[in-house]
């Protein structure tokens, strides 16, 4: 499994790219496990968030895993020592499920004010082909990939049931 950010330089990006999305699921390009949206208009201080639950399979990790993964990139910041340390058990959770450092920090840099961000949790993508389609709204694509153990950690830590 896969877990990609798609960050678009616009704020309407990733919603344009959701279209290309159910295309691609139509044409069994992508396997899409779970997605969620993030736009940031230029005049808010954080972004606009959205579960995607309407293009979720069987095997999505749901809301919650959205909101704990949100809440690290984008609203951490916001609230302050009073939640520290359980903001540093939820990085070392997400960590060991296989969302690194390096993915936090790259979407950081990428999803700000006046840009957007698709992000999806997908098996078997062809990457090649959904870059070709997103090509034209200018995507940077960040991306960690999960090992078996690794999902069925974040599996273990989002279970919905």
């Amino acid at each position: 499994m896969a877990l990609t950010a798609w960050a678009f330089p616009t704020v309407d990006g990733a919603e344009k790219a959701v279209e290309h999305v159910q295309q691609l699921q139509k044409q069994d390009l992508i396997k899409l496990q779970d997605a969620a949206m993030v736009s940031w208009p230029v005049d808010k201080k954080k972004p606009k968030t959205h579960h995607l639950s309407h293009l979720s399979g069987p095997g999505a990790l749901g809301g919650s895993f959205w909101g704990m993964l949100f809440g690290l990139l984008f609203f951490a910041p916001l609230l302050g020592a009073a939640i520290g340390a359980g903001v540093g058990a939820l990085t070392w959770s997400l960590g060991d499920a296989g969302v690194d450092d390096d993915f936090v920090q790259a979407v950081k840099e990428s999803v700000t004010p006046g840009t957007s961000a698709l992000f999806l949790l997908t098996t078997d993508a062809r990457m090649d082909q959904i870059r070709d389609v997103f090509s034209g709204l200018g995507p940077k694509l960040i991306t960690s990939d999960l090992a078996s153990d690794q999902e069925a950690k974040l599996r273990q830590i989002f279970n919905e049931d």
